[in-house]
Formats: structure tokens, C-alpha cells, sequence
């Protein structure tokens, strides 16, 4: 993924060009702004915007981080540095990921930095974007058809087309699409891809018997490579 941009707010002129000299050797941050107060950072964020990661001290004169923190908006992830233990909890209340007690060292460091970086790759990741949406629009005889992943019983690839069978028409969709294409694009806990040609909805399975799956009257093949990690979801969903 691209640097992650951040910002350090400290009222402490060695705390704040120790924790500058981390962010220069950590090869997947890159330093937008260091404040001397909050005022200086919420300051740079009306002006700038929000950047992704904000090492924030608590203790600060006129604003204190942890007030800072609450208009930050919720995308942009928060560490705490402070030299008092007992703003902790505090810290976690404002859902920072992370919490530095001074004096920390360059490892304790990266392993917040590390634990950010796995957090907006997470959020950034093909699964995780189709696991938070729950239809998409696909074209098809020169119309954008919506397509719910609820009503989706089975798909079938033909080589640049796939056809897209649902519980709301009676004939598939046909677009022009890929299926890697499109397996991309469903959540991996709902379909599952059973046959170079073939994905299904998990949840429409009515039975498997031998090597196929049937969904209604239909009886799909499943494929050698995709057997074992069929059985691991169904021995999962197994009395």
C-alpha cells in the first residue's frame, strides 16, 4: 500500500523530534506535520484535512490530545504518548489503537506503527470492501441491472461473459465480466467459488451429494481444488 500519511503533536521539543527521527526511518510512514500543541494540529487539519495516523501527547496547554481526538473523524487512527499511565483507559475511550507510556524506544514504536499499517490494509483489501456493501450494478443489454448479493443463487462463467442466476428474474444476467473478476468482488464468507466455472452462495447450498452441489434444480460440479475448503465450511456449519 502507499505511506501512510501521519501527524505528531507534542508540546515537548525532544519528544516531538524523537518521535519525528521514528517516523524518518519507518520506510511506510511519511511525516505531514509536527505540531508543538493541539491547537497547531486541529489548526492544520482545517486547513490540510485529516491524515491517516496522529501521534498525539494527552498533556497539552489550551487543548489536550484527547479533546483533539474526539473531531478527528473516525477513519483517521489515533496513538496516544504521554508520560501518566493513567490516561490509558481514557485513550481507549476514544478508540486510539495504540498507547506509548514515555519513554518509549524505536520498537515499541513500530509495533504501533505495524499494528496501523495492518489495520488500514485490512480496510483498504478487495474482501474487505465487498464485505461492507451489499449489492453492486452490473450492465447488461444496455441497461445497469442491480444485483443483491441476497438474491444471488449461483453464478457461471462463459469465458468473457458470466451469467448471474437470482431469486428476483427467472432468466440469468449476462454481462461481460470475468468471473475472477466478480469473485473478487463477493464476500468471502457469503459465495464460494466450487468450479473454474462455477461460484455459489453459501447460503443457497440445499444439499451436495457426491461432487455436486444442487441449488433448486440445478446440480453444479464441484472441482478437485475446491473440495477441501468446501468440506472445512460445511464440517464448520455441521451438528
Amino acid at each position: 500500500m502507499k505511506k501512510i500519511t501521519c501527524l505528531i503533536a507534542d508540546d515537548e521539543p525532544m519528544a516531538l523530534n524523537l518521535i519525528e527521527s521514528y517516523v524518518s526511518k519507518t520506510p511506510f510512514l511519511e511525516l505531514r506535520a509536527k505540531c508543538s500543541n493541539a491547537v497547531e494540529a486541529m489548526d492544520y487539519t482545517e486547513k490540510n484535512g485529516a491524515v491517516q495516523l496522529y501521534f498525539l501527547d494527552i498533556q497539552m496547554p489550551e487543548l489536550s490530545g484527547l479533546d483533539f481526538s474526539r473531531m478527528l473523524p473516525r477513519e483517521s487512527k489515533i496513538v496516544f504518548t504521554t508520560a501518566f499511565d493513567q490516561y490509558a483507559v481514557d485513550g481507549y475511550k476514544v478508540n486510539a489503537i495504540g498507547y506509548l507510556l514515555k519513554p518509549f524506544d524505536y520498537s515499541e514504536f513500530l509495533d504501533v506503527a505495524g499494528k496501523a499499517r495492518s489495520l488500514f490494509e485490512q480496510e483498504t483489501s478487495p474482501a474487505m470492501a465487498a464485505e461492507n456493501k451489499d449489492f453492486f450494478f452490473v450492465k447488461s443489454e444496455y441497461r445497469q441491472v442491480k444485483i443483491s448479493f441476497p438474491e444471488i443463487l449461483y453464478i457461471e462463467g462463459l469465458k468473457d461473459y458470466v451469467k448471474i442466476y437470482t431469486t428476483a428474474t427467472p432468466r440469468p444476467t449476462l454481462t461481460l465480466m470475468s468471473l475472477k473478476k466478480l469473485e473478487e468482488e463477493l464476500p468471502s464468507d457469503r459465495f464460494m467459488r466450487v468450479h473454474r466455472s462455477f461460484i455459489v452462495a453459501l447460503d443457497k447450498i440445499q444439499a451436495i451429494e457426491r461432487n455436486h452441489i444442487i441449488i433448486g434444480e440445478k446440480q453444479i460440479p464441484v472441482a478437485t481444488q475446491y473440495k477441501e475448503m468446501l468440506q472445512n465450511y460445511i464440517s464448520g456449519k455441521s451438528l
